[in-house]
């Protein structure tokens, strides 16, 4: 692989995930009638973080769970390869409730717009808000915009962003590419 530039090293993102945390308790308090729902499969790396933190911080149970997307994508139908699936992983339902929804990369907003429409299976949520780790604010196709965001990158369309995290890479950071490594 290719060497990216380093946007944020482990303390960095460390402290990144900690004022993110902070940021969401002075917001929504301590979680009643809320839950957390992490984008399967990168976004869940970070909302396992957000939600394990959170309930450490406040003390109390916070409903969590996990959304697969796959099928409500505009490009599943793509020739790219076989689809992979991740099973939903969410037992409550999500209607009257703030949801708090999660993911690694804000790119395009095409995620975004997928896991809205796969959350109404859950019910009808009172209220949605987005919590990325990186907002790449350029090439955004669609009107979506993060609630709360670690870091801000702003690169153009070859670029690519990598998350790295503990749990599948060994290392905690995130890379900027010039393109896709």
């Amino acid at each position: 692989m290719s060497v990216g530039k380093t946007l944020l090293d482990r303390p960095k993102f460390a402290l990144t995930l900690e004022r993110l945390c902070h940021q969401l308790l002075e917001d929504w308090g301590d979680f009643s009638n809320a839950c957390i729902i992490g984008i399967q499969p990168r976004g869940t790396l970070l909302s396992n973080r957000i939600h394990e933190r959170l309930e450490a911080l406040t003390g109390k149970k916070i409903e969590y769970g996990k959304l697969d997307i796959t099928f409500y994508r505009d490009d599943f139908r793509m020739p790219s390869g076989p689809l992979a699936p991740h099973p939903n992983e969410i037992d409550f339902i999500v209607a009257d409730k703030k949801v708090l929804l999660v993911d690694d990369v804000l790119y395009t907003g095409r995620s975004i717009t997928a896991a809205l429409a796969a959350l109404q299976h859950y019910g009808r949520p009172a209220s949605v808000e987005l919590l990325v780790l990186v907002d790449r604010r350029f090439n955004r196709h669609l009107p979506v915009q993060p609630d709360y965001y670690g870091i801000t990158v702003d690169a153009l369309d070859e670029a690519y962003v990598k998350v790295r995290w503990q749990e599948t890479h060994g290392e905690d950071e995130i890379l900027l590419f010039d393109k896709k490594p």
